[in-house]
């Protein structure tokens, strides 16, 4: 079997913001085809101009190759050659950011290509699973022109995720910080209460998380609050600090109540040895398409797993990553929970309309897939619904 061409579609839901927090409004889905008929589907999450310029650009040196030229006639069959083959070729353009991110796209529909040639799902071509299960976390982002509106908002989502069957949640609670794009005058003491409502609404059995968004700029500071947290029970917190501040992620993995998560911008198992060696998070979180997909997602799942650490993957974007997620989950015994919002409790149109994908939540747990591949079917209706041309829309 031979690789013959490679689809990059760039997907925006109508009326783009500029100022958007969330990356569920775009898109770049890439299909690979063979000489056999078959074709695999992968996403990334990222600017989805720049990954297709990525794959699609071509080559200016023999270590800034284009991704599509090394790519035609290669055997799909060959992920961890052709993972090596593009890394390396790109190197002086890529190495991290958003080259990784589209070998992610690439590598997760090379998979998606072998488990349907042998009729099997991924996660048996990944060495099988002895769970039965996954469990999801919803995760929850709240609205409000005040702060009020925001805690009561985000209150609500908490209880509706409950009703609609989840065990698991994680609260975005962001009142300052550089991710903050609310405009509402809160602090810390407001954040503190919020969560102390979302606890009070889910019960002490409801596995809860939080989410800070990078809040704090130094240790001391994130300490000052979330030592005051411990009450509260959490399972984990996510992103207290900036990404790149390894040394005050060591401190608070040492000194707070609480596991410390972080790792859904890392690229390569290379940042994730740096995340969990020198910051010491208790829980990493690959995003599939953004480490550089399955191939390089397992390398990371199993470097936590020789480090004692947990793996809870980031996955925000369309049922695409939820099927690489899931199959990456079912295969990883140090991975507990994975993020998930069913398309009942979703908003984005490209999560509802694009795929249909088989991963349905019953009494908060998730089937493990039986279809080949990644086990979804691309909706091609959706894709000329909402493809656009490679300039940006402003």
């Amino acid at each position: 079997m031979k690789i013959t061409n490679i689809e990059c579609h760039v997907l925006v839901v109508p009326d783009l913001k500029e100022d958007a927090t969330s990356s569920s409004q775009d898109n770049l889905v890439v299909v690979v085809h063979t000489d056999e008929g078959i074709t695999g589907i992968g996403e990334t999450d990222t600017g989805p101009w720049l990954a297709k310029a990525a794959i699609e650009s071509p080559g200016s040196h023999s270590m800034a190759m284009g991704m599509k030229d090394l790519l035609i006639g290669q055997d799909p069959f060959d992920t961890t050659a052709i993972w090596e083959k593009l890394y390396t070729y790109t190197c002086m353009s890529g190495r991290r950011g958003v080259v990784i991110c589209a070998m992610g796209a690439i590598d997760m529909a090379l998979w998606d290509i072998k488990g349907k040639a042998l009729g099997l799902p991924v996660y048996k071509l990944l060495g099988g699973t002895n769970k039965e299960f996954i469990e999801p976390y919803a995760s929850l982002q709240p609205h409000g022109a005040t702060v009020q509106e925001y805690g009561d908002s985000l209150v609500a989502w908490a209880k509706k995720a409950k009703e609609f069957g989840f065990t698991a949640g994680k609260m975005e609670c962001t009142l300052g910080g550089p991710y903050n794009h609310t405009g509402l005058k809160g602090d810390d003491k407001d954040m503190t209460g919020i969560i102390e409502a979302c606890r009070d609404a889910v019960g002490a059995d409801f596995k809860m998380m939080v989410d800070v968004q990078y809040l704090w700029y130094d240790a001391k500071a994130a300490l000052r609050t979330i030592r005051d947290w411990e009450k509260f029970d959490l399972f984990f917190l996510e992103t207290p600090l900036q990404i790149d501040n390894l040394e005050g992620y060591a401190t608070l993995a040492k000194e707070a109540p609480m596991r410390i998560a972080a790792g859904e911008w890392q690229n390569t198992r290379y940042e994730f040895i740096d995340l969990l060696d020198k910051g010491k998070v208790d829980v990493a979180q690959p995003d599939i398409g953004r480490v550089g997909g399955i191939t390089e997602a397992i390398r990371v799942c199993n470097l936590a797993q020789d480090r004692g650490r947990l793996i809870v993957p980031h996955c925000w974007k369309t049922g695409i990553g939820i099927a690489a997620t899931a199959h990456v989950a079912a295969v990883t015994p140090n991975c507990p929970l994975i993020e998930f919002l069913p398309k009942e409790l979703c908003d984005s149109l490209l999560r509802v309309e694009l795929v249909d994908d088989p991963f349905v939540m019953k009494n908060g747990k998730i089937a493990l897939p039986k279809e080949p591949g990644l086990g979804i079917n691309l909706n091609m209706d959706a894709v000329e619904k909402y493809k656009v041309d490679s300039q940006i829309i402003i």
